[in-house]
């Protein structure tokens, strides 16, 4: 993990999330899933890529089942973006780095 993708926990998720003045990207993963293993160098290169613009964390839902079963996190990698504390988009599975990256556009105009 880059030193520009926060590391988030149950214990910092409303700080760093919910009360960010940045929207944020969340990857919901694990380090046994192949798929969320395969996309951690995309979720590198947007948080390089975004910064001062976009915060992009990740919670390992091992580590955060509280937050997961909150934001009902069913399968990873689940990919949210929240603005101003909500949610504004949801991605499943493995998505492109363009799509994720209008997405944050999205949620930064």
């Amino acid at each position: 993990m880059s030193e520009n993708v926060l590391e988030i926990d149950d214990n910092n998720f409303k700080t760093e999330v919910l009360n960010s003045d940045q929207p944020v990207l969340v990857d919901f993963w694990a380090p046994w899933c192949q798929p969320c293993r395969r996309i951690a160098p995309m979720i590198d290169d947007l948080a390089k890529e975004n910064l001062g613009k976009a915060r992009v964390a990740k919670v390992n839902v091992d580590d955060a089942q509280g937050t997961a079963m909150e934001y009902d996190v069913q399968s990873i990698p689940t990919l949210i973006i929240f603005r101003k504390g909500q949610p504004v988009q949801r991605f499943t599975g493995i998505s492109s780095k363009a799509h994720l990256q209008e997405a944050i556009d999205a949620a930064t105009a």
